[in-house]
């Protein structure tokens, strides 16, 4: 006869997680999410770092994103609070998760912020390696339909060093573009070996996605702008 089994905390937070991200379609759903646990949970037991923390930063590190709930809510981490109390998380793990979130996603990285502890950083190179590959083209390109952008656009050139507000507030711009702006830059910020080593085949897909692109367009501008930019990597 089978006993009942505790759920773990990570357990306890996935379903609140999927409510709370249910309606999104910008690429930061529930699968996004956890895709990352997932991940983060590889590179938590390959770094020796507490899987079970790291899962639960990895579940909760979008609940207060600004680019879905605004600046005040990535301030003050409100949603992230009530889930955890929801779940009813420890209070001192309650403390090292919010510690954590402060110091991960790329907009504070602009800012200097970098995570300290070994499960921030397993979360922040898990994070930062689904937005490349192919989920990275995807989710890119999901944020840019929300957002009544397009695809690419030859006449419009990235803007390659943006500053933190100029990142988290600009409005027009393209996958193509995001790509220069953003992921093509991600390879160079993992914190870990795991992250490092993940990230090179992801990386490398991006740029073969855009080699393609400008290749089938004929587009020999983009398709030079391409390898200057990534000689400077």
């Amino acid at each position: 006869m089978e006993t009942n089994k505790e759920l773990t905390y990570a357990e306890k937070l996935r379903p609140l997680i999927a409510d709370l991200l249910k309606a999104d379609q910008s690429g930061h759903d529930a699968l996004h999410v956890y895709r990352v646990e997932v991940l983060a949970a590889d590179f938590a037991r390959s770094e020796g770092a507490d899987e079970e923390l790291t899962r639960c930063i990895a579940l909760l590190h979008d609940c207060d994103d600004y680019k879905l709930f605004g600046m005040e809510a990535a301030e003050n981490l409100n949603n992230t609070r009530r889930i955890m109390k929801e779940a009813d998380l420890p209070q001192n793990m309650q403390e090292a998760i919010l510690e954590a979130i402060g110091t991960i996603g790329y907009s504070k990285r602009l800012k200097g912020i970098t995570p300290k502890t070994l499960e921030a950083i397993c979360v922040s190179d898990a994070d930062m390696c689904d937005a490349l590959g192919a989920n990275g083209i995807i989710r890119s390109y999901q944020y840019a339909l929300s957002k009544g952008n397009e695809l690419f656009d030859p006449d419009l050139w990235p803007r390659v060093d943006l500053s933190a507000k100029e990142y988290q507030t600009k409005q027009k711009d393209t996958v193509v573009n995001h790509c220069f702006e953003k992921l093509l830059k991600l390879q160079g910020m993992m914190l870990s070996n795991s992250g490092r080593a993940e990230a090179l085949n992801r990386h490398a897909f991006i740029v073969l996605f855009l080699r393609n692109l400008f290749m089938e367009e004929r587009n020999t501008a983009w398709l030079n702008y391409l390898n200057e930019y990534l000689k400077g990597l």
